[in-house]
């Protein structure tokens, strides 16, 4: 059956059909989630609240999209509204730019493995991680990490830049010994 044939169904509440969506994504918004949260429960929880959503508002989705995509972005959604949730205080983004970041200047150290480099994202400060995380393992663009963090594109971009210069720091501590 054709995943348009099943999204169809989906919409009349087929059970089996959302089942089979269920199956087909699973996995991989589990991955999505986990990546932000960092923790199996809070992951299982974010993606089972996703899957509810988008069955709730099948009706929604056009087909502009995948509907991997679609989902994707319900989970990062999700994911970063369960951080929000656990902080007591949001930090705030500072909206003043330093210049506008280089997108495509990501070059690391043929030494380093990509390990080493998700555990140097992991120190980045909060405000700069969700967005390097946006943006350089989940692929979304600035006016989509603006939305998702309600923040400005500016401030994307900004936050971008600092957070790169921040991993590079770190990274470059690693590089000479004097990281952990």
């Amino acid at each position: 059956m054709l995943q348009v044939d099943i999204i169809e169904r989906c919409k009349q509440n087929d059970r089996r059909s959302q089942m089979a969506l269920y199956k087909q994504y699973c996995d991989a918004m589990f991955c999505v989630a986990n990546r932000f949260l960092k923790n199996t429960h809070d992951a299982e929880d974010v993606m089972q609240e996703s899957f509810v959503k988008a069955f709730q508002k099948l009706h929604q989705f056009t087909g502009e999209v995948s509907f991997g995509a679609w989902l994707k972005r319900i989970v990062v959604n999700k994911s970063i509204d369960k951080l929000r949730a656990e902080q007591e205080r949001w930090v705030q983004i500072d909206d003043m730019p330093l210049s506008i970041a280089d997108d495509n200047d990501w070059m690391v150290e043929e030494s380093l493995t990509i390990d080493e480099v998700k555990s140097a994202i992991e120190k980045l400060p909060e405000k700069y991680k969700y967005v390097v995380m946006l943006y350089l393992m989940e692929g979304y663009d600035h006016s989509e990490i603006s939305e998702i963090l309600q923040i400005s594109e500016t401030a994307s971009r900004t936050q971008l830049m600092r957070g790169k210069l921040k991993l590079r720091e770190l990274l470059k501590h690693k590089r000479n010994g004097t990281g952990s």
